[in-house]
Parts: structure tokens; sequence; C-alpha cells
């Protein structure tokens, strides 16, 4: 807005007793000041606007900082997972290599136990030919020792009468030995006894009725091995037992 300049009659104002020009300073100095004033607001508005600028700017910076910081922080921790999965991707190559060596070697195994299994086979085979052959000529032994024991029977009852004993196999290796005729007055009253003959020690496993003497005739009968002789002793051990000692 441009101020007016007045126009100025000066040689009406010289004629003029007391001569003046009205310079309007009132004006001036109001329009200074004003003028001063909104330099002043344009200025302090100018510094804040500067400041908020540059606390955006210190701001910004402090952010991409440490947003830098955060990328090269996660930037290092990837490159150590990367060592650490390499390591493991070595560590895995090895045991993979190794399981591959285990795994060859038990194929190995597998095809020699296959090739002791298929000569097992043969040799089971051969067994089982053998045992029939065998289970054969036993059951042929059988009848031939059936049909001699049903010749013998009769005369073996006949001297187990008369000897008052028998003597037969229970279980494996073990003999049942039974006496009885041991006293006159009492035809029924027996005795036995079951001797264990698995060893070349024999052992008296029971005794009815319990015989004295018993350890000292086993101990006699396995320093001669005579069974016979052992079996005639207790018999006559047990008929003094019955009826006392002869005289």
């Amino acid at each position: 807005m441009s101020v007016r300049v007045p126009q100025l009659d000066l040689a009406t104002i010289l004629k003029q007793p007391n001569p003046h020009i009205d310079l309007r300073t009132n004006a001036y100095e109001t329009s200074t000041r004003n003028f001063l004033k909104a330099l002043t607001t344009w200025k302090n508005r100018s510094i804040n606007t500067i400041s908020e600028r540059r606390k955006s700017q210190v701001a910004e910076k402090k952010r991409l900082a440490e947003k830098i910081q955060q990328v090269e922080t996660e930037t290092n921790q990837c490159k150590l997972r990367e060592i650490d999965l390499v390591a493991e991707l070595e560590k895995e190559k090895e045991e993979r290599q190794e399981m591959e060596l285990s795994v060859a070697a038990f194929k190995r195994q597998l095809a020699s136990l296959r090739d002791k299994c298929s000569s097992i086979d043969s040799e089971i085979e051969q067994y089982r030919v053998i045992t029939e052959n065998l289970r054969r000529e036993k059951n042929k032994e059988r009848s031939i020792l059936r049909k001699n024991a049903s010749r013998v029977n009769p005369d073996l009852k006949f001297c187990e009468e008369n000897l008052g004993f028998s003597m037969e196999g229970i279980e494996n290796d073990r003999l049942f030995v039974r006496f009885w005729r041991l006293d006159p007055t009492d035809p029924e009253r027996d005795a036995s006894l079951v001797l264990d003959v698995s060893s070349t020690s024999y052992r008296v496993l029971t005794s009815s009725p319990l015989l004295p003497s018993l350890p000292i005739l086993l101990t006699s009968l396995n320093e001669t091995g005579d069974i016979y002789l052992f079996v005639k002793q207790v018999r006559e051990k047990y008929r003094e037992l019955y009826q006392g000692p002869t005289s």
C-alpha cells in the first residue's frame, strides 16, 4: 500500500505568521512501531520454525541412527546365525556321511547274516533229515524193546516179587528204588529212595523212612560206583531197621 504524499504550497506556508509544516511524525512513529512489531513477530516465528525444524531434524537423525544401529545389530545377528547354520550344515553333512558308512556296514553285515542263515538253514535241514532217521531208528528200537519187554516182563515181575525190590527211572537221570518184604510180621511195610545219577557224584534226594547209615553207604557208592552193591546194602540196612540186626 503506497502512502500518498500531500501536496505542499510552500508560498502559502511562508506567508503565515508562524510558518509550520506538519511532517506527521506520529503516524510515522506508529507505522514504524507496527513495522518493528511485525518484524519482531516474523523473526520470532522464523526462529520458532527453525527451532522446530532443527528439533525435528535432530529427532529424525536420532531415529535414523537408531534404525541404522538396529539394522547393523540384526545384520550381525544374521551373520552369526549364518555362521551357525553353516556349522550345522557341516555337522549334518559329517553325520550323514557317518550314517551312510554305518548303513553300508549294516548292509554288509545283513548280507553276511543272510548267508549264514542260508547256511544254517541248510544245516538245519540236514539235521532234520538226520533227526528223522534217528527217530525212525529209535521207534524201531522201541518196538523191539517193547517186544522184548513183553517177553521179559513176566520174568521181571517174578524176580521183583521174590526179591522184594524194584527200580525204575523217573524224570531225568533219577532212579526210584523201592524195597518190600522187609518185615515178616508186616508184609505191607516198605522203604524207598530217589537216587540222582545225573553226574559221577551220586546223591540221594529223598528216602522214606530215614536211614541213619545212608550217608556212609552213599560215600561208598561214590567211591566204587557199584550201584547194585549199594542197593543190596541199603536193603539190608532197612531190613535191620525193621527187624533188628541178625544174630
